[in-house]
């Protein structure tokens, strides 16, 4: 059963950790993909220069403005699809990026997606191969694995019918460890990321680093 709207609703630094041991479960046609999420980070709308929402509603940020509990994907350089489940009250963007997981349904699914292989039996045979930890290690990864893309922007992750949906699952009862956000031209010092100390699903720290102009 999905978690309840009411858990998502508060506010954006509350609602962000909580998620930590959350489990959120694709169904498609190939099959269901189910993941623990690891690693979240937090954005509070006109609150935060990193966040999509600083500046106003757009027809791209329009799910962080509705109500808790809705996936809100983007397509960012060019080349990769991330996701966020919108958090607080409708009306007050806020958001929370999905950044890792670990799949805990629907492994060989994901490596499919990934354009990963299970190694062979007969000798000599040469496949690409990575741990599973790196299946959704990264909110790109993460996507990919999950086989979200634009058609998922909006879908309510709350709702039973839903295709995509956000668990309870086990939970985490331990203290988060917090640290600055990823990739971000302004407020990126703010420990508003959190994630399950040492699991070896949480993505790599890579500080923003401006392009120079020739």
């Amino acid at each position: 059963m999905p978690v309840r709207r009411t858990l998502l609703a508060g506010p954006v630094l509350e609602v962000a950790p909580k998620l930590l041991g959350m489990v959120l479960r694709r169904t498609t046609p190939e099959g269901v993909i189910a993941v623990r999420l690891t690693e979240v980070e937090a954005y509070d709308g006109p609150n935060d220069p990193g966040s999509h929402a600083y500046r106003g509603q757009t027809p791209r940020n329009a799910v962080m403005f509705g109500p808790a509990g809705h996936l809100y994907v983007y397509f960012t350089y060019g080349m990769h699809f991330c996701m966020n489940v919108s958090a607080g009250p409708a009306g007050q963007p806020s958001a929370i990026l999905l950044r890792a997981g670990e799949v805990i349904e629907g492994v060989e699914l994901a490596r499919e997606r990934r354009g990963l292989l299970t190694p062979p039996a007969s000798a000599g045979a040469r496949v690409k191969v990575l741990p599973d930890r790196d299946l959704a290690r990264g909110p790109a990864r993460l996507c990919v694995a999950l086989g979200i893309g634009r058609a998922e922007n909006g879908a309510d992750l709350l709702d039973r019918g839903s295709a995509v949906q956000l668990l309870p699952g086990d939970g985490f009862d331990g203290e988060p460890a917090t640290g600055p956000r990823v990739g971000l031209r302004e407020a990126a010092e703010w420990d508003w990321r959190f994630w399950v100390p040492g699991d070896p699903t949480v993505s790599p720290y890579r500080p923003h680093f401006p392009k120079k102009r020739r």
